[in-house]
């Protein structure tokens, strides 16, 4: 392994036997192998075991807690300092770690990068929103917007954990968004400038299920509203409250519409 750069790959996966096969696969490909790659299964209830049973991985079968759990698992349990994600429904190109850690060789300063990602629907390779532009550096504020770093393109070092923290568990979706705030707000963020991992779309996700995404973010942005970035992140907020507000208005949903409203004014008093 390049100048000891030892990495686990940890994939969570619940109920996707053909595609996690597939992720391993494209795992087992990399120029630069891994040390160990942990497939966390969250309670499957299909043929996931089966499927895996040929393949020298550690395998991890819990009860359905979610995937910040299944991650967390996986993080606890590695046995590398430098630690790779990728969800059961993605793909890596071969040479994705290879280019990563040559990143980090030349970047020692750096203990968290990302990369450029191709977008597949249905079998058809398809484009990502502008908004979605990848952010690097010292870049808190680039992320505030949306969630812009895909999890199957993080590389970190473990140290990174004991600072910030975990995936928060109590989250349902947004789980990546919330930890990529606190790691930004402290840390530099890499980008290799290249798409080196497939995100695959058009079969059934958690985020589809999900509404309120921006509720969800707003949660996470509360928790830096006094910090040295809180007047950029109270307009974000801001902004969030008044979509949601509009949308619940238009479906007639109070409950949304009532805890928004509230928030809004909350804000407007302390400005």
């Amino acid at each position: 392994m390049k100048c000891g750069f030892s990495y686990s790959v940890i994939i969570p996966t619940y109920n996707r036997s053909a595609l996690v096969k597939q992720a391993i696969e494209s795992v087992l490909a990399q120029t630069l192998k891994p040390n160990e790659i942990i497939v966390v299964d969250d309670g499957s209830t299909d043929s996931t075991y089966k499927t895996l049973k040929k393949y020298d991985i550690t395998y991890i079968k819990t009860k359905n807690r979610g995937v910040s759990s299944a991650r967390n698992l996986g993080i606890k349990r590695a046995n590398s300092k430098w630690i790779a994600f990728l969800d059961s429904d993605d793909l890596w190109l071969k040479d994705k770690m290879e280019k990563q850690i040559d990143f980090h060789i030349n970047n020692s300063d750096c203990f968290f990068s990302h990369t450029l990602e191709k977008w597949q629907r249905d079998g058809r390779f398809v484009k990502y929103s502008k908004r979605l532009q990848k952010p690097e550096g010292f870049c808190f504020l680039e992320n505030i917007s949306a969630c812009k770093i895909a999890c199957s393109s993080v590389f970190l070092h473990i140290s990174l954990f004991e600072d910030v923290g975990y995936f928060d568990e109590e989250l349902r979706v947004c789980e990546d968004y919330d930890l990529w705030l606190r790691i930004a707000y402290k840390y530099k963020i890499g980008l290799i400038k290249e798409e080196l991992i497939i995100k695959r779309a058009g079969h059934k996700q958690l985020s589809d299920e999900i509404f309120l995404i921006d509720g969800y973010h707003i949660n996470s942005l509360l928790n830096f509203i006094d910090s040295s970035y809180g007047i950029e992140v109270k307009k974000e907020i801001k902004k969030k409250c008044n979509i949601l507000i509009k949308g619940s208005k238009k479906y007639s949903n109070m409950i949304v519409f009532n805890y928004f409203s509230n928030l809004l004014s909350e804000l407007t008093k302390r400005d």
